[in-house]
């Protein structure tokens, strides 16, 4: 019987991915607001794995690439001045929406005065409110799954959404009153 040849790297990482490449693409945009620095990052992480020094072993794919994800948004972050000018950077150079990826305005009934509303409130967030909030709401994870992809106590993610949905009230019940 002959031994079949190791699979390329490529192929791998290539599958990876395809079935990854999308989810963590919105995770990226809405840690850092900016789509260009979320593609980047998206891509520093996916080309990491096909370095030869550094094969890694995924058991868990979905929850290693996140984290990888996340360590590099923060990276980036860092990189910033601060996390507001990454933030305000983004609303002006003409990146798409942090919700474009997610939803459509089709089936959401949300028109697009509430959606540019909820944008603009979601770009308020500090990055750690809008990453539990992505998380919770949009990849349905829970506060026990966010808190160890995060390495943070679970009472601080909570507190993260509860403040989060605070500041979206706020924001957006000023818009009607």
């Amino acid at each position: 019987m002959a031994e079949r040849p190791p699979e390329d790297p490529r192929d791998r990482v290539g599958r990876l991915y395809d079935a990854h490449g999308a989810s963590l693409f919105r995770y990226a945009v809405m840690l850092l607001a900016d789509a260009a620095a979320a593609e980047d990052a998206v891509h520093q992480v996916f080309t990491a794995l096909l370095r030869p020094s550094a094969p890694v072993q995924i058991d868990d794919a979905t929850h290693y690439l996140r984290r990888a994800v996340r360590n590099e948004c923060y990276s980036t972050l860092r990189r910033h001045k601060s996390r507001a000018e990454c933030a305000e950077r983004a609303g002006r150079d003409g990146s798409p929406p942090l919700l474009e990826s997610i939803a459509t305005d089709e089936g959401t009934g949300a028109t697009p005065d509430e959606r540019l509303a909820l944008e603009r409130a979601l770009r308020s967030l500090p990055a750690e409110q809008r990453e539990v909030v992505h998380l919770h709401m949009f990849e349905g994870l829970t506060f026990q799954e966010i808190a160890t992809a995060a390495n943070e106590s679970i009472n601080t993610i909570a507190s993260r959404h509860r403040y989060a949905l605070a500041r979206l009230r706020e924001v957006l019940g000023s818009r009607h009153g």
